[in-house]
């Protein structure tokens, strides 16, 4: 995505230039910030997505609204019709990005290891720690408090917000987003049992981050056993993750909040996963899925679709707690059900 140096304000035909959408009302109509469609004011831009807000459009004080061509039949005011309104958005609101932007540098605090290799565009920030033969190629951000172990490589472009933490012999692509917290390269959960004692398995391989990856906060992503752990390019993860050792995720899959994936785990292309949902070692989930939030993902799945697990939705307390108690008599009236048709059966015999 691009950013824009911001002005004050844009005309609509400024902000939509070479991009596919139409105009509907005054091109030259000027726009200062974003909003929401039941918040914005005269000046600002608004976008029309869910149709659960489609009862604010008639009565929106914003200066124009995105959104598609059945939506601009009932719009009272400029109108920026797309075939994809989200997208759009997502494009027009870089131009209203307010991110402060990093000026190359390091700092005086930051600890330097031996034998780096760090672009002079690079943007280092305060406190950062960096091992031995790092390498950091052009237009690299580390925020304060970033730590680098031995062997790290970061590709151009990329970004780590404060306090990640990158172990050693971790590689990162280009226009990488890490946000802070989050730790790459962490040993996987390896253990075995003998004569009733736990002990630590070495785990020998690393991490491979490609191009295009965001990571949210606070998420952890093990080192492999013996082969890496690999993010594939275009990926989107969320806050609060867990990915384990050795675990794949393939191409612009996106996966939300406090997911957990054990390891070994080979989650396809274009895969959606909801919030909460656990995804079990040493399975495979095809190319296309949607999962839905809180999914207990136990087995691998083979074909495309949408996939859920769990008993119904929400509820009232009072209806799960009768389904509860339902649900764990079911083997009392399975044995119930095999008494009667056994006695069925023999009364047919008679």
């Amino acid at each position: 995505m691009k950013q824009h140096q911001g002005k004050a304000q844009y005309t609509l035909a400024e902000l939509t230039k070479d991009l596919d959408v139409t105009i509907q009302g005054d091109p030259d109509c000027m726009i200062d910030s974003i909003n929401t469609i039941s918040r914005a004011r005269q000046g600002q831009l608004a976008f029309l997505v869910n149709p659960l807000y489609k009862k604010y459009l008639q009565t929106t004080q914003a200066s124009a609204v995105i959104l598609s061509a059945s939506d601009a039949e009932i719009c009272p005011v400029n109108a920026v019709i797309a075939r994809d309104p989200y997208y759009i958005y997502a494009q027009l609101a870089t131009f209203f990005d307010n991110r402060p932007q990093p000026k190359s540098g390091i700092h005086s605090s930051v600890v330097m290891g031996e034998n780096c290799h760090i672009d002079p565009s690079v943007c280092i920030g305060p406190y950062c720690v960096i091992g031995d033969e790092v390498i950091l190629d052009a237009n690299v951000v580390l925020g304060p408090g970033c730590n680098l172990a031995n062997g790290v490589e970061i590709g151009k472009n990329s970004r780590l917000d404060a306090n990640v933490t990158l172990y050693y012999q971790v590689k990162i692509g280009q226009r990488v987003v890490i946000a802070s917290g989050t730790v790459v390269g962490s040993d996987g959960f390896g253990i075995a049992k003998h004569q009733g004692v736990w002990h630590k398995v070495p785990q020998l391989g690393g991490v491979i981050i490609m191009d295009d990856v965001e990571i949210g906060a606070n998420c952890t992503i093990d080192r492999g056993a013996i082969e890496d752990t690999v993010i594939e390019s275009g990926v989107k993860l969320d806050n609060l993750i867990q990915i384990g050792h050795n675990v794949r995720i393939r191409e612009n899959t996106a996966i939300a909040g406090c997911v957990g994936v054990a390891g070994s785990a080979d989650i396809g292309k274009n895969c959606l996963i909801g919030g909460g949902t656990g995804v079990g070692g040493h399975i495979t989930i095809a190319d296309n899925v949607a999962i839905t939030g809180m999914t207990a993902v136990t087995k691998s799945i083979r074909d495309p679709g949408i996939y859920s697990s769990g008993v119904g939705g929400l509820m009232t307390n009072m209806e799960w707690r009768k389904n509860s108690a339902r649900m764990n008599r079911l083997e009392h009236l399975m044995q119930r059900v095999k008494t009667l048709e056994t006695a069925l059966k023999e009364l047919t015999k008679e």
